[in-house]
């Protein structure tokens, strides 16, 4: 975790799940200001050299498919390299060119046009989902239709194809694996679980389905969905990123296009919107998840004194009792002794001490401005 200059995401922790483009994503949110998590959730296995994938392309191209569906940029790229790297990169470019092909998205229009093709048709939302109404449309009875797999199956658009007479011929390029060193995904885990980071940003349904699926093999799967649904903000890059999310009945967010540039915008604009902004004592406090804002200054309090500050903020203005502040406090034991020492740290990682007011023999308050 790294602390970062003042912008708007500054104070605010970000889980990242992405193993692909993670540098770009983790240098955006850095650049506003978060402090980063990194776990990453999963990691993408070629398959250059699967006999699957060989089968495939021999396949497409002795026997040209009605359709073909290109789902990803990087399995495009990587089928048109692996082909290339067994001789068969003319043959397959050349079949290409007789068959209707659908590209998903923009990122995937750009490796089919540097392939030197043309794609016939794609979807504005990025959704499988579209490209499927549009098969059906067409009509696929006694047709076959290729269909280049992201990493891991998609039973509900195969079967669906299939049910309505299409020949189904699958192309797996990649595929998604648990990471091989789980340290990390286990740290963030940790992180979401302890309320130790502010949001999580998803880039594929893959990762979210793999961080819950190792929630479940460390049995916090409950405890981890909870966090999400309440204390954690769940931000993915697009629906279909959100559907394993969704199905645990995590409220998600998405930007309106689905990118890296947009994703931390929307970041941008739901973290500081959680924040908690009180008038005390004459100056303006913004509380934000490791770091509070006096005045616009940005504050860093340790995670004692953001505990005691958060329970404070829920009752401005109330007197709050020692006891109540020390059951706060992570791991402090019985000794009301650790709440003088952490309100200490916390008044002066404030800079200003009369924000928080002591109340003899009761306990402590913030010292709230009273309303005109």
């Amino acid at each position: 975790m790294d602390q970062h200059e003042h912008g708007p995401l500054a104070g605010f922790t970000v889980g990242v799940t992405a193993a692909r483009r993670a540098d770009e994503l983790i240098a955006l949110l850095r650049r506003r200001g978060a402090a980063v998590v990194h776990g990453p959730a999963l990691r993408i296995v070629p398959l250059a050299d699967d006999t699957e994938l060989l089968a495939a392309t021999k396949e497409i191209i002795e026997d040209t498919p009605d359709v073909v569906v290109a789902t990803t940029a990087i399995g495009f790229r990587g089928w048109v390299e692996a082909a290339e790297g067994w001789g068969y990169g003319s043959g397959l470019l050349d079949a290409l060119r007789k068959v209707e092909l659908l590209a998903r998205g923009p990122k995937v229009k750009g490796a089919v046009r540097a392939a030197g093709l043309t794609e016939t048709w794609s979807p504005g939302s990025e959704s499988m989902a579209e490209v499927l109404d549009r098969l059906l449309a067409e009509g696929v009875d006694g047709r076959r239709v290729a269909l280049q797999l992201h990493g891991e199956p998609l039973p509900g658009f195969v079967e669906a194809l299939t049910a309505a007479g299409a020949a189904v011929v699958p192309v797996p390029v990649y595929r998604w694996m648990p990471p091989e060193d789980l340290g990390p995904l286990d740290r963030l885990l940790d992180a979401v679980l302890s309320g130790a980071v502010d949001a999580v940003a998803f880039t594929s349904a893959p990762a979210a389905a793999s961080l819950l699926a190792r929630a479940a093999e460390r049995g916090v799967r409950d405890r981890a969905v909870e966090a999400l649904r309440h204390e954690v903000l769940a931000v993915c890059v697009g629906p279909v990123t959100a559907l394993p999310l969704q199905a645990e009945n995590v409220p998600t967010h998405q930007p309106e296009r689905f990118r890296l540039g947009p994703l931390v915008q929307l970041l941008c604009t739901e973290l500081p919107a959680r924040s908690r902004t009180l008038p005390v004592a004459g100056h303006r406090v913004e509380i934000r998840g490791h770091a509070v804002l006096v005045d616009g200054e940005l504050r860093p309090v340790p995670p004692a004194g953001m505990a005691l500050l958060g329970l404070l903020a829920r009752r401005p203005g109330w007197v709050v009792s020692r006891a109540d502040l020390l059951r706060a406090l992570p791991g402090a034991g019985r000794d009301e002794h650790a709440v003088e020492t952490a309100m200490a740290r916390l008044r002066a990682a404030l800079g200003a001490p009369k924000l928080i007011q002591t109340v003899v023999k009761r306990g402590y308050r913030l010292s709230l401005d009273p309303t005109p």
